[in-house]
């Protein structure tokens, strides 16, 4: 347990403290406010911005997604940060601790190094005005064994130097491992007792969120200064370091010649930058960073321009003059919308008619952005038309499943599109509304089979065996569509590369009291090289406003097969959705290609969806319900869409198992990334992939692989 000391500042820090203050005398305060800082941002040694040891108040800009490697001796440190928010840092990251192994039994774990995992966060407080600095609060290694773990609250204020360049001063507290030089006394101390005191170590199997030991404990003061020189690119670095190090868990003493650390930092462009340190007083470091914006992210495209209203557009004087097919051509030219086929007259249209309104009936097939497809659509329909016609409607087909109708006022859409009203804009002729099942079939040309083939990478981080696991394989897919509403599909795995031999999580011997519903994936790698990875029927159906149903059966993913159903209510103007799924899943055999082994499991969960309106474009899911393993408790889910169109979520379960039950890591989280394939290509596609972390792969808290509804 460490216990705060009730002393004043030490000389050094106090001596560090005046080296600040008369850094920010000696600037000159006619621009005491912040400059912009051209390229990216130093991150610390742990990830995440900051200048070595310490981290400062300065977020980089939003959606950017730093890669950072860092090699401090015992340490070497890979971190990935992402600015989820204009106010939000998000850091994972693995320490490589070069002198303790993994374990002391090497039929567990060989002669791997401990890799030791973190998740950190930081939030800014207060934004840099001219007289007042930028303030932000932190966590670092949280979720982990807590080796590294730490809170700290800190201050940055630039001041420029005109032509020689301008100083960021840093200036913070920090507890826990950022508070072990114990410096200053804890000002939590003055609230509690119980404040003082902080204890070691992590409780359970490690990975827990300990709350009860924020803010306690030591605190130390740190602080430091960067000088950005006129050398495009180019910034020096001095810290105080706020750790004393007699503490490390490193394997080895760690000798402190000096508290203070000094660096600096070359940004060689926008991606790649690099940093050289020597820290205290006895060792040099050295580290690299990659930097990639999300939100700024796009490739231009060869799309048909958006139309452009011209005078000389003649439009047919009555309903009967209109060519549906050269419609339906360029609305899916132009627009991307495949309208329904129909059994009348106007044979490949679904153009239902009165005299002041036209309905179309069709499925987008390569625009992600509604809103873009809408506004395309519309200028087709506006040119396409009779001018008496006062309202379209699009009304929006996924299958046989309308999602949602798109309701354009005619007149008030042709005003703004043709500049006849001063001011209009044709956002506001548009609404979303309610789609009721149609009372016909529903029917869109297209292919009745369809197939694919792609790579497939299945990984897991943060193994005993080895660090990283994988499988790389061929995925051929192939699908026949019955109808909209009824389709059989299925995919093949082929092998072509993989290192689940390793995983030694074999035996039940091991003592594992759950389920091996997940942990037997050694089993499935290794002795298939060819496999069925999934072959499913599924039936959809639109059950009334807002309300959709599924149902599907078969081999639903490569470690289970089954059936189940699912219901969603989901309405297209509402923050909310809600829906329930019911499966009965039976565990595939990995020794037989089609078999199934004894265990058999109902699983199934109530869902709540929530796009939340004080964050935009963020999505809160919330599941409740039993899983595989027929443990019971909760999913929750965190999805954030930059402008681009790239998703980064975040999950974790949360079950009546026992953290000694769960094992290594106490319960399931991870990370993923959904990428939207238009960021590679020159023309609008709707499809995406996606690239997931795992840290550990475990049993408790696995929710079956089935088709979903949402969205």
């Amino acid at each position: 347990m460490l216990i705060a000391k009730r002393a004043p500042l030490s000389t050094a820090v106090a001596l560090a403290l005046a080296a600040v203050a008369a850094t920010a005398v000696l600037a000159p305060s006619s621009q005491a406010h912040a400059d912009t800082i051209d390229g990216p941002l130093a991150q610390n040694d742990f990830g995440g911005v900051g200048l070595l040891q310490t981290p400062t108040a300065r977020m980089n800009p939003y959606g950017e997604l730093s890669i950072n490697y860092s090699d401090a001796d015992e340490y070497r440190r890979t971190a990935v940060s992402l600015q989820l928010l204009p106010w939000l840092t998000a850091t994972a990251r693995y320490t490589d601790i070069r002198y303790r192994k993994y374990s002391s039994d090497p039929n567990f774990s060989g002669d791997q190094t401990l890799k030791d995992k973190g998740f950190d966060a930081k939030i800014l407080l207060a934004h840099e005005s001219k007289y007042l600095p930028q303030l932000a609060v932190g966590l670092q290694d949280v979720g982990g064994t807590g080796i590294f773990a730490g809170e700290y609250l800190v201050a940055n204020k630039r001041f420029s130097a005109n032509q020689l360049g301008s100083f960021d001063i840093s200036l913070g507290m920090g507890w826990g491992y950022l508070g072990r030089r114990d410096n200053i006394r804890n000002p939590f101390c003055e609230v509690a007792d119980r404040m003082c005191e902080r204890d070691q170590g992590f409780s359970g199997t490690g990975g827990k969120f300990e709350v009860d030991k924020w803010f306690r404990g030591p605190a130390a003061v740190f602080g430091g200064v960067q000088y950005y020189t006129p050398i495009d690119g180019l910034s020096l670095m001095a810290e105080y370091d706020p750790n004393d190090y007699q503490l490390d868990n490193a394997g080895r003493d760690i000798d402190v010649d000096s508290p203070w650390n000094l660096g600096a930092h070359y940004a060689y462009n926008d991606n790649v930058s690099f940093k050289l340190g020597y820290e205290r007083g006895n060792t040099v470091t050295f580290g690299v960073t990659f930097n990639y914006n999300f939100n700024k992210a796009y490739q231009l495209k060869v799309e048909p321009a958006k139309r452009i209203a011209t005078s000389d557009t003649v439009t047919p004087a009555s309903i009967s003059d209109v060519d549906y097919q050269k419609l339906a051509n360029d609305l899916l030219t132009e627009s991307g919308w495949k309208v329904a086929e129909n059994t009348g007259s106007n044979a490949n249209t679904s153009a239902n008619t009165t005299a002041k309104a036209v309905e179309l009936k069709a499925t987008q097939t390569r625009f992600r952005d509604t809103e873009e497809a809408i506004d395309r659509a519309a200028r087709v329909l506006a040119d396409s038309l009779p001018e008496q016609i006062s309202e379209y409607r699009i009304t929006e087909y996924e299958g046989n499943l309308g999602k949602a109708t798109h309701v354009i006022n005619a007149d008030a859409y042709k005003a703004a599109y043709r500049g006849e009203r001063l001011l209009a804009v044709t956002d506001n002729a548009i609404r979303t509304t309610s789609t009721a099942p149609s009372q016909q079939p529903v029917s869109f040309k297209q292919d009745t089979f369809s197939w694919a083939i792609e790579p497939d990478l299945d990984q897991s981080f943060g193994g005993a065996e080895d660090f990283y696991m994988y499988q790389l394989s061929l995925k051929a897919s192939a699908d026949y569509q019955f109808n909209d509403a009824f389709s059989l599909g299925g995919r093949i795995g082929i092998n072509l590369a993989n290192s689940y031999d390793k995983f030694n999580y074999l035996l039940d011997s091991q003592g594992a009291t759950l389920p091996r519903v997940r942990t037997r994936i050694r089993e499935y790698a290794v002795n298939q090289d060819l496999w069925l990875d999934n072959f499913s029927a599924r039936y959809t159906e639109h059950l009334g406003r807002n309300l959709y149903g599924q149902v599907y059966a078969g081999y639903l993913e490569r470690m289970f097969g089954g059936l189940g159903a699912e219901v969603l209510h989901q309405a297209p103007n509402s923050n909310w959705a809600y829906g329930v799924d019911i499966n009965y899943a039976k565990q595939r055999d990995p020794y037989k290609d089609l078999g199934f082994d004894d265990y058999h499991v109902l699983t199934g969960h109530a869902s709540v969806y929530w796009d939340t309106p004080w964050l935009a474009n963020t999505t809160v899911i919330a599941r409740a319900g039993r899983f595989l393993a027929k443990d019971e408790g909760v999913h929750l889910e965190f999805q954030h869409e930059f402008d681009s169109g790239v998703i980064a979520g975040a999950f974790a379960a949360f079950t009546n198992v026992s953290d000694e039950e769960y094992g290594e890591g106490s319960f399931t989280k991870g990370f993923y990334l959904s990428i939207p394939f238009d960021l590679f290509f020159v023309r609008n596609t709707k499809t995406r992939g996606t690239l997931g972390w795992l840290p550990i792969l475990r049993d408790g808290g696995q929710m079956l692989g089935r088709p979903h509804l949402y969205k």
